[in-house]
């Protein structure tokens, strides 16, 4: 559907409800539901942002349901009023209906931004899918990134220039989710031709791999460039996690987390920091007896949201770096609470 109104912040409305998505965040509840104040609709949440659609001076009548999954349609209309603005513009308010199956919701707001946090994904780490971890995690970081570039990326400071550039390897399918997806495969959200790549992703890896200077992935991305098919996609695919061309992953890695630390770290409160501040220093206390055995490891967390409830919670891994014959893999230890 497409709400008749002017805006870039109506035509991102328009958009979330086009793919089904229309959800509220603390709703006020008893009286205070007549008195108008600002509503955020969710809009893209991901480790890399919280981002919102903010009705000022809203109301909301009618019967919102929060946990509906099914079909939606909306119509947008503005009360006719004779007051006007300094632009001649009416100051009636906007009248959104929104069909959840048989129910319907009616939001009245006076005006609509968009409203965004960034933060620091560098040290993320989510581990849901076993088997070569550390080239998930990237394929994860660099997916969110990309989604951030996708849906946010018009918005000043949301991106940086290294940032956009990063976010196509979203479109390198030997690092993509087709050969290390992060989520289980009911989770993936597949294109329609998943193997296609971007040509401009096949050089920035080239590229990383002239720094490190590794000759034999420099052939085969060569080779890729000249015919992108998915046989010679799979064969770097093997590469990427052979101890040989380790070197173009970390720098990889380097690279993302320099980037993502442009941006702070989310803030959970007094107490909750210092909770999640003792189970970090008890990972790195690990991290130094490893380092001590000539053990290299990484630490990594998972943090929940901050303006919205979901069902992540803040734990806190060390990934170990272990030594193969051909392929570099690790083991994943989880942090006490």
């Amino acid at each position: 559907m497409r709400l008749d109104c002017s805006g870039m912040e109506f035509e991102k409305l328009a958009d979330l409800l086009e793919q089904g998505q229309f959800e509220l965040l603390n709703l006020p509840v008893g009286d205070e539901r007549k008195k108008p104040s600002d509503i955020r609709l969710v809009y893209m949440m991901n480790d890399t942002a919280e981002s919102f659609l903010v009705f000022h001076e809203a109301v909301l009548t009618g019967n919102y349901l929060p946990d509906y999954e099914g079909e939606l349609s909306a119509s947008l209309d503005k009360e006719e009023t004779d007051n006007t603005d300094a632009e001649g513009e009416e100051k009636g308010r906007y009248i959104l209906a929104v069909h959840q199956g048989d129910t319907v919701c009616t939001l009245f707001f006076k005006d609509i931004s968009l409203e965004c946090e960034l933060y620091d994904y560098g040290e993320i780490g989510h581990f849901w899918v076993k088997g070569y971890e550390y080239l998930r995690q990237l394929e994860y970081r660099i997916a969110i990134l990309r989604d951030k570039v996708d849906y946010l990326g018009e918005q000043k400071n949301c991106c940086t220039k290294e940032e956009r550039k990063l976010a196509l390897l979203a479109e390198f399918p030997p690092l993509n989710y087709c050969s290390y997806p992060s989520v289980k495969p009911e989770y993936v959200v597949p294109k329609s031709e998943p193997w296609q790549v971007n040509l401009d992703a096949t050089r920035l890896m080239k590229e990383l791999a002239i720094q490190v200077k590794d000759k034999m992935l420099i052939q085969m991305l060569a080779l890729y460039e000249q015919y992108p098919v998915k046989t010679i996609a799979k064969i770097i695919a093997k590469m990427l996690h052979q101890k040989r061309h380790l070197a173009v992953i970390r720098l990889l890695d380097k690279k993302l987390q320099k980037e993502a630390g442009n941006y702070p770290k989310r803030s959970f409160g007094k107490k909750s920091n210092a909770e999640h501040k003792k189970q970090i220093e008890q990972a790195y206390e690990r991290q130094k007896a490893l380092k001590a055995k000539g053990i290299e490891s990484e630490v990594l967390w998972q943090e929940p949201f901050v303006y919205a409830q979901d069902s992540v919670e803040f734990e806190v891994y060390v990934m170990v770096w272990k030594k193969g014959i051909l392929n570099q893999k690790v083991e994943v230890e989880r942090m006490r609470k």
